[in-house]
């Protein structure tokens, strides 16, 4: 009698099963034309290289003012100078300028020799060839246009892993003048030779075209009573700060082709009796939108963020900041953290607003802790375009009324846009008249 009782429920739990795949057809079907996600990929191991101790590593370079470029390099050799030479042509080196260099101890790490060379004045939209500490591999570099169109790649929360390098091979492929990343680079967390790694990882794009960077809570590495934060990441990646007025490399602001972009610190104090409000409120104040038609806003931590991770930690610097953003005319937002990609409409104070900003999410670079795939439902009325997968953005300023937008996941083609939108600039819309008087009354409160 058991072998047919279990031949009962066999049958039993088959013709279950039958009427549950007959109840699940539609919404299966509705699935199957979903997109669908990819597994994780490995985090990348480097293996150990013997190099001259004054070889130069981890090249890459960034803004330093009006028609500067600061290239940033490392040397185990602590004599080697901070020299760049460079040239228009390929091994002629026509110009010299000398740098400064730093270094850092950690725990039981201490850096090489980390040197920051300044050079220039240099011609927009031109090719330089440059050579670091008088000897060494000849690097070239591409210099901003001074006009619009103008192209940024965007892509945060990077990492090292093989859904990084996919990244990086798309962004490769992109015709682009300058990088934006909104927070955590290497995710080195505490193991500094991760910084030395990520360095070499990302040296073939970010020695070619200026890398603009702000800090991510990954960059934070403070030990309490034995390290402070963020000593990594201002030592290795520095902005400029001071060029821009600020008194920290948590926070900067620069101009290329016409365009103002603002790089907040989500970790730094943002309240309005913060050096960081201060600063913005001054660095606004200088903008002069007839002539900047474009104001672009970086950082960590999302304001509007519909994914279940990191549910409200935006809040406190929303409230103090938004206000400032808004009545300045900031065009476009875009954040990281959250790891996923999501647009939203023009949006003030959590509703819709045609006047308000455009924020994107973009931590999706591929870092190892991977997507963050569960949203709140139902969608909220702002949020226009989300997606748990690991990719990299295109900005194309195309003038001083448009520029298009377009979002590229890893496991396409890189032509392949997942998402794009044509982008109408505050200066066109007639919004900005209203907003100059916004803002100077915000300025001008105590």
């Amino acid at each position: 009698m058991e072998p047919i009782k279990i031949k009962i429920i066999k049958l039993t739990l088959k013709l279950l099963s039958f009427q549950l795949l007959l109840l699940l057809l539609p919404s299966a079907s509705a699935i199957a034309a979903d997109y669908v996600r990819p597994l994780p990929r490995e985090t990348l191991e480097f293996h150990w290289h013997h190099r001259h101790p004054s070889q130069p590593e981890q090249v890459h370079i960034s803004l330093a003012g009006d028609k500067r470029i600061r290239v940033t390099w490392i040397t185990k050799d602590e004599s080697s100078p901070s020299l760049v030479d460079y040239g228009t042509s390929p091994g002629v080196y026509t110009s010299l300028s000398q740098g400064e260099s730093t270094s850092y101890s950690y725990l039981f790490y201490t850096s090489g020799k980390i040197h920051h060379t300044v050079i220039g004045p240099l011609e927009d939209n031109t090719t330089y060839f440059y050579r670091c500490g008088g000897q060494g591999p000849e690097f070239n570099l591409k210099t901003p246009p001074s006009e619009l169109p103008v192209t940024f790649a965007v892509a945060g929360d990077l990492g090292q892993t093989g859904w990084t390098t996919s990244t990086l091979d798309h962004i490769e492929q992109c015709k682009y003048d300058m990088h934006l990343l909104p927070g955590d680079l290497s995710y080195a967390d505490y193991q500094q030779h991760r910084w030395d790694t990520f360095g070499e990882l990302v040296q073939p794009l970010a020695s070619t075209r200026p890398w603009m960077v702000t800090q991510g809570n990954h960059e934070k590495e403070s030990i309490p009573l034995l390290e402070s934060g963020f000593q990594s990441y201002n030592a290795r990646w520095k902005m400029p700060f001071k060029e821009s007025g600020s008194s920290s490399n948590l926070y900067y602001s620069f101009e290329v082709a016409g365009v103002h972009v603002i790089m907040l610190g989500s970790y730094a104090s943002y309240d309005e009796y913060s050096d960081q409000y201060n600063w913005l409120k001054a660095d606004l104040s200088k903008v002069d939108r007839h002539r900047t038609a474009w104001l672009l806003a970086l950082f960590h931590v999302p304001w509007y963020n519909s994914n279940k991770a990191h549910q409200g930690e935006g809040e406190s610097m929303m409230a103090s900041m938004e206000p400032l953003l808004y009545a300045a005319g900031v065009d476009i937002v875009f954040v990281g953290h959250v790891h996923a990609y999501e647009r939203s409409k023009r949006v003030n104070e959590g509703k819709p607003n045609s006047c308000g900003a455009v924020h994107i999410t973009i931590g999706d670079g591929g870092n190892r802790e991977g997507l963050a795939q569960k949203y709140l439902n139902p969608t909220p009325e702002w949020s226009v375009f989300r997606e748990a997968s690991f990719g990299h953005g295109e900005l194309k300023i195309m003038n001083s009324s448009h520029a298009f937008w377009s979002w590229h996941r890893n496991d396409d083609d890189e032509p392949v846009r997942s998402d794009q939108v044509w982008i109408t600039s505050l200066h066109a819309s007639g919004c900005l008249t209203d907003k100059a008087y916004e803002l100077r009354k915000i300025l001008m409160s105590p």
